[in-house]
């Protein structure tokens, strides 16, 4: 059973920036970030692979970036200026299969590893 705690959320101003870890217990071939905000669906923001191939959603491309160290097996996610909408539970997801996913169309079905959250809130 593949285990994922992520860490680093908190409460910025906007234009501020965090980043966000995540350790895994083992090697896993994809993993991802999503987001949930109160009353919206889980949506997925960013999604790497072992191959360094990544995705980014339109919402956070140019502002997020995703990266991992492969050694440690863990991900990481740097959120430069940060805004209002993007406060919310982050998640980190992954994957064991060899599979190119799209951060515009992945779901939460794609992934069956899920971490228990951080959140991160931005006030204006």
């Amino acid at each position: 059973q593949v285990q994922l705690v992520e860490s680093g959320g908190g409460s910025v101003q906007a234009g501020g920036s965090l980043r966000l870890s995540c350790a895994a217990s083992e090697y896993i071939y994809s993993m991802a970030w999503f987001r949930q905000a109160p009353g919206k669906e889980r949506e997925g923001i960013v999604v790497i692979d072992r191959n360094g191939y990544t995705s980014y959603a339109d919402s956070v491309k140019g502002r997020f970036t995703i990266s991992q160290d492969s050694a440690r097996n863990t991900l990481y996610l740097q959120m430069n200026s940060l805004r209002p909408e993007d406060t919310a539970m982050y998640y980190c997801a992954a994957d064991p299969r060899p599979r190119r996913r799209s951060a515009a169309t992945m779901g939460r079905s794609d992934f069956g590893y899920w971490g228990q959250g951080t959140q991160v809130t931005v006030s204006s």
